[in-house]
Parts: structure tokens; sequence; C-alpha cells
């Protein structure tokens, strides 16, 4: 048998895509005729405002038109792949290297301990060997809390981890498995209604403890070493490292009630002190990768954030099959899988799984295969929705898609600053993994000095070695130095969705999460990693216009500010800035509209998405623009001079029972008097009144008079429909989620101060 028939995995490219470029070449052809339009029919005389507001929407439609062709970079070619776990299996099973999981908290009130846990358990239990498996949990928060319901969690798994292999039930999340199996099995229901009984008390007695605020004083006392730091009355922001090994460490009394041995489990609380940067989460990851190196030094790591639980417990094994592939394995430094979440609405209210930009997994159709019916991927499942970026599959055939900072599988020798030479062989499968020897206190004291405040000082941490330190979006900087140093990383989307984690419920989480991503991405940009300036003969010119689809996002809140004021202030005084109705220059402007917004709707649709649904997206694709993106230029300008600073905001995984029940009936959240809200509002009413004074100036001189300002007049009237919820949260709601009466008022003085001035 051949080397490729033996390949651990394999890949198939979508087809079709002759129909897809030739719409491609349409689009093109629409927008270089939108430009020559412009360019051709410049106004010679007038209003100076028009001849402004023409420069400034000339320069605007530029700009989306080079944007629109460095995004084809990534939907030129997808691929689609698949694995082989039998194969593996049958010829390594014996030799599966060790795997550390790494599992990420930093707040016990936003991210609930029993929530965390929920994610431990989910690792605890994957479908491998449990002597090759090690979990830790990276507390920045350095809450007690936090080490009792793991505490709890530990004891927990002698009897959750036997039941979760007897049964071969997924998702091995017990939260998650009993809400979504609430009745038992009839050939199990003693058992199952057991292990009901048992997870019920865990997380009442974690949950009693989180609202009292401290943990019970007999488990204090009963396990004196395990809270001892605590007795001292340390904080989240001053406190020395805290290491604690649960299970392993020489432990001989480790094994499950079946007597089957335990995966190693441990706790870290890296030192923090006044005066000592601490890096976020880059910071903490690091300090797992040098204590995780010490206690197990396993040569795959995955890092999961905490509301991340593993939905399938064999994806474990899907990621082995890329780094033991004994054609490309030695060359894959991660393996990336995508962020899906099981709380977003039916209708996606906030579009947090960004489905524009997404697609089913094993969906019949991609991009156009539900017109044509010409490309389908394998063992395609027509509406099986699975939140992935459509990108990735094409960042994918340039062997170089994201670390995007959850969901990865990574080789531990691409972190550490390793260069990939042709000479490495990456012989995972000959690296055994071993539990730790020696007394669990001594390993701890070894340990615990890897996690100190002062270890990394005069190193090349965060540099060289590590994730990258001083950028927002850690992850992803990290993951380009990697492929600039010679690796490649892939990306793996399988039929049941990998890992499930939590979407932002309000809008101000939205909002603020993706200014971080936007502002950081933009500092990679401008910075020496910038795709251009450390990718060339590193990486491919497709890969790096790739990431620059992230890296641009922020300047796409000028044209978008451009197109979304300008037309409709011309619109309010009668200046045409679109061709007559009557025009054959309005095709091109028609072509391109119809077929954008079309082929987002067509998308959406044929995924098992709702017209509502891509209806939300588009009002999120304007609010990210106009309000994300723009307030990530100003905190970049801030720190240019010196007036800011990076920050870190946790997006909580917790809320209140009103914004619950409002988010489930998808109504949009506000309710704070954040400066997020001020700008879509402002503009809101801005469309809104132009709007009502050309349906007066319409029923006052008829129909006539829309002849110059067709394209004004629907686009306004489409920014007014989409800005709905922005109406009723303003102006006729009474709910704690409607917009401050501030916000409203600070709003309705710009949108009449924007008329006032262009007027003057």
């Amino acid at each position: 048998m051949g080397r490729e028939e033996m390949s651990l995995h394999s890949s198939i490219g979508a087809r079709g895509r002759t129909m897809y470029k030739l719409f491609v070449a349409s689009n093109l052809a629409g927008i270089m005729g939108i430009l020559y339009y412009r360019a051709t029919n410049i106004p010679r005389e007038g209003p100076s405002l028009r001849l402004l507001v023409w420069a400034a929407m000339s320069l605007s439609e530029l700009w989306f038109g080079f944007y629109w062709l460095v995004t084809q970079s990534a939907r030129w070619d997808p691929i689609y792949r698949s694995t082989s776990k039998d194969r593996l299996s049958n010829r390594f099973e014996r030799e599966l290297p060790g795997v550390d999981a790494f599992v990420c908290t930093a707040d016990p009130w936003k991210e609930p301990p029993l929530l965390v846990i929920g994610t431990v358990l989910s690792l605890m239990a994957y479908d491998y060997p449990p002597e090759k498996l090690s979990v830790y949990l990276s507390d920045d928060g350095g809450s007690d809390l936090t080490l009792y319901a793991l505490l709890e969690a530990s004891a927990f798994s002698k009897h959750w981890l036997p039941f979760c292999r007897k049964f071969k039930i997924e998702p091995r999340s017990p939260a998650s498995f009993f809400s979504t199996n609430p009745d038992p099995p009839l050939t199990s229901s003693q058992e199952w209604s057991t292990m009901k009984s048992l997870y019920e008390e865990m997380a009442h007695r974690i949950e009693s403890a989180v609202s009292l605020g401290r943990v019970p004083p007999e488990i204090r006392e009963e396990h004196q070493r395990l809270f001892s730091e605590w007795n001292s009355g340390t904080n989240s922001r001053d406190h020395p490292a805290i290491l604690k090994i649960l299970i392993g460490g020489g432990d001989s009394k480790a094994v499950d009630v079946d007597g089957c041995p335990l995966p190693t489990l441990v706790y870290l609380a890296r030192e923090k002190r006044p005066g000592y940067p601490h890096h976020f989460k880059a910071g903490a990851m690091n300090a797992l990768l040098r204590v995780s190196a010490e206690v197990s030094n396993a040569p795959i790591i995955l890092n999961v954030d905490c509301d991340m639980y593993s939905n399938d417990s064999q994806s474990v094994r899907d990621a082995l099959c890329f780094f033991m592939d004994e054609k490309t394995g030695s060359r894959t430094a991660f393996v990336q899988f995508p962020q899906r979440f099981d709380n977003i609405t039916k209708n996606d209210i906030y579009d947090a799984s960004l489905l524009l930009f997404t697609e089913v997994t094993n969906a019949q159709v991609i991009h156009f295969s539900c017109i044509f019916n010409i490309f389908s991927r394998p063992g395609s499942d027509p509406f099986s929705i699975s939140i992935c970026t459509v990108e990735f599959y094409g960042l994918d055939r340039f062997e170089g898609p994201l670390y995007i900072g959850s969901g990865c599988f990574h080789r531990r020798e691409s972190l550490t600053g390793r260069e990939y030479s042709e000479d490495f062989k990456g012989d995972l499968n000959g690296r055994m993994w071993s539990k730790p020897v020696g007394m669990v206190e001594e390993l701890e004291e070894r340990s615990r000095k890897l996690a100190a405040c002062y270890f990394e000082e005069n190193t090349l941490w965060g540099t060289e070695v590590g994730l990258k330190y001083g950028c927002p979006v850690e992850d992803v900087i990290t993951g380009l130095s990697i492929q600039c140093r010679g690796w490649k990383s892939v990306y793996f989307s399988p039929k049941r969705a990998a890992f499930l984690g939590l979407a932002a419920t309000t809008l101000n989480d939205v909002l603020v999460q993706q200014t971080r991503w936007s502002g950081g991405d933009f500092q990679i940009l401008i910075s020496r990693y910038s795709p251009f300036l450390c990718g060339p003969k590193k990486i491919s010119l497709g890969l790096q216009m790739c990431y620059c689809i992230y890296c641009l996002w922020v300047p796409n809140c000028f044209p978008t500010l451009c197109y979304a004021i300008a037309p409709s202030l011309c619109l309010l005084y009668g200046i045409p800035m679109f061709p007559k109705i009557s025009s054959l220059w309005l095709i091109p402007f028609v072509y391109v509209c119809i077929s954008s917004y079309g082929y987002s709707l067509v998308e959406i649709l044929c995924v098992g998405g709702t017209f509502k649904m891509w209806w939300n997206a588009q009002r999120m694709w304007m609010m990210r623009r106009v309000t994300s993106y723009f307030f990530a230029f100003l905190d970049f300008i801030l720190k240019l001079v010196g007036m800011g600073e990076m920050k870190f905001t946790i997006t909580s995984k917790v809320a209140d029972a009103e914004s619950e029940t409002r988010y489930r009936n998808e109504i949009m959240e506000f309710g704070t008097a954040s400066p997020m809200f001020i700008l879509p509002t402002t503009l809101a009413i801005h469309h809104l009144v132009c709007w009502v004074v050309m349906v007066f100036r319409v029923v006052e001189k008829g129909i006539g008079v829309l002849d110059d300002l067709f394209v004004q007049a629907a686009l306004c009237g489409f920014l007014v429909l989409i800005s709905l919820p922005i109406y009723e949260a303003a102006f006729l709601r009474r709910d704690k989620g409607r917009i401050p009466t501030s916000v409203t008022s600070i709003s309705v003085t710009l949108a009449l101060m924007i008329s006032f001035l262009a007027a003057r």
C-alpha cells in the first residue's frame, strides 16, 4: 500500500470553482465600473460639500474594492480535511504521545468555578490513555474557591470517568450531558440517576461556597496543605505562586473506582506582585509551559478557554492524525479547531457565530453549490450547523490557518522558539510519557519556582520563547511568528463539534470583545511582526494577504462611516451623489450591491440559517465597523502618544435572569451607558431625520424628485430598517436593557449638530 493510502489524514478541494471565479470576475468588473464612474464624473459645479463628499466616497469605494480583493485570497481555493483515526490506533496505539491540556481562568465571579470544572472534567474524560494525559488549570484570579471546585472535581472524576468509558457518552462535560439528556436511558437508568445525583450534590456544594464567598471550614481543616497560602490574606493581585498537584505526582492511589489510573490534575496560580507585569493570558500560558515541562513534559499541548468544554472525546486523536503522519506531521506546529457556541439563539441576534463569514462544516453547499449544486464536501450532512470561519479553509490551502486562542493542539517544540528545519524528525511516538516521580511536595516545590513573577526577567520569554507579549491578540501574533519560523498549521473542522463554548450575550460584551480583537490585529499590521515585514520568503504571499483580512479590520471603520453619513446627509439637502435612475451607470452600483448581499444571504440560507439571521448579521456588521473598529483605532492613537495601556477585558459568563430572558427572546441588550452605544445611536437618528425629510419632500414635490436621489434614498432607508432595534431601545422600551437616557440625549444632540454643520 502506497504512502498516500496509508496517510492518517486527507484533504480535498472544493468543486465548482470555475463558477465562483466567474462570479468574482463579474464583481471585479462591477467595482471597476464604479471607480471609473467616480473618476470621470467629478462634479465641476454646485456646493463645495458635494465635491468634498464625492472625493471621500471615491476613496471609500476604492478602499472597499481593495479590501474585497484581499478577502478573495482566503476564498479562492479552500480545502477540506478528514482524518483516519482507525489507522492511528492500528499503528500507534501503544506509542501515543503524552498530552498536556491547559485551561485558563481569571475571575471566579465572571467565570464561575462550576463552569470551569465542567471544562476540566470533559478534558480528563478524553478517550485517551489516562496515564498519558495531564490537565492544568491556570487561575489568574488566585481564588481558593476555584481550587475548592477543582478539589471537588478531582473526587467526582473517580466516578465520572468510568461512567463515560462504560457508556461512551458525549459530551463529557457533566453539566452539558445532563442538560441535553434530561431523561435516563432504559438500559442504564440506575447508574444514570446515581451519577446525576453525585453531580448535583457536587454542584450544590460548589455553588454554596461561591455564594458565601468562602471555602467550608471543614474542607480547609481537612486539606490544610492545599489552602495554606490563603491563610495570610492573599488577593488576586498580590500573592505567591500557588501550585497544587491534586492527582498524580507519584500518588499510587490516583485511580478511579474501577481501579484505572486517573489523568494528572494540577492547579496553578502564578505569582503576582505589584510592579511586575503579568501579561494577561499570554503570561499565564507561558507559566503553564514551564511548569508542565517540569511535571509532565508532554510533547503535545492543548489549550482551551475555561468555558470551551470538549464536545468530542475523540478530538485529541483527530489532532494526532496530523502530528503523527509520516509524510507531513513533523512540520505541523499546531492544529486549530473551530470555536463553536451552544448558546446561540435561533437567529443569532448579535452575529456572535459570525455566520456571514462561516459555513456548515459538512454542508452540501459551499459558496454557490446551493444554486449550482456542483461542489460539495464529501460525506455531507446538509444542515448540521457548525460555526467556523469560511476563510480558514482558504488559509488552510496555504498551510497557515491562524491560532485563535482556544481549541488548539500545539507541538511543544514550536512554542519554545525552535526554528523548523528539514532534519527535524518530530518523533512524537518516541517520547514516551511517564508519570512524574518523587513526592508531591518535592515536585510542587521545584515547579513553583517556574511560576515566580521574576522568573522571566532578562530572558527571551514573551519575545522569542512562548506566547508573545504586548499584543491584545497574543494568540494570533504567536501563531504568525511560529509560521515565520518555518512551521505549518492545520485547520480541522470535524462533523461533530470538538469544543463548545459560550458566546457573549450582551451587545456591550460583543463590541468590547471585537474592539480587542480588531485593535490587536491592527497592532500586528504596524509592528515588526507585520505579515509583510516578517513574512516575505517565510510564508507565502497568499497567507500574508489572508492575515491582512483581519489586520485591516480597523481601517474599515473610516470608509464605512463615510458611507453611513455622507449619502444620507446629501439626501437631506437634495445633493445627488450617485447616477440617475435612468442612467446606465447605475448598473454597476446595483449589480455589486445585489451580488454582495445576495451572495451573503444565499450562503447563510444554504447553511441552515434564516433570513432574520442574515438581517441581524447586516446590523452587527455595521455596528462593529462604526464602534469596535473605531474605538480600537482611538485606543491605538492613545497608546501611541503614551496616554493608554493594553487592557484585557474578561467577558462575563454569567447574566442576571432578566438579561438572560431578553437574550433568549432576541431583544438587544444595551443597559449600560457605554460610549460604544453613542455612535450607532447617533447614526440611527441621523438616518431617521434624513429619511423623514426625504419622505416629506416626495409628498410635496412628487416622486420625480427621486430621479437623482434614488440610490441615496434606498441606502438611507436600508440603514433606517437595520436600526429599528436602536429606535425601540432609545424611545420605546422601559426595561433595564434599553439605551440609557444620557446616551439618547447625547446622540440626538450630535445628530442635529451634523445636520447643522453641513448646512453651514
